[in-house]
């Protein structure tokens, strides 16, 4: 018959969730990253696209 403490449960449960709460920091980081430098370049286009309408003017 199988039997298990509840502490190794816990202990095990606590290992799990910490693992998934660094995955979601490390993934969530990265992708604010890369949003970040999409803003930039979108921005830098938009800017760029401005300036060369208003000297067509």
């Amino acid at each position: 018959m199988y039997h298990d403490d509840k502490a190794q449960i816990s202990a095990e449960m606590i290992l799990l969730i910490g693992g998934i709460l660094i995955l979601v920091i490390v993934v969530g980081s990265y992708v604010i990253n890369i949003s970040t430098s999409v803003a930039t370049n979108v921005t830098d286009v938009l800017n760029t696209a401005r300036d060369t309408t208003i000297n067509r003017l």
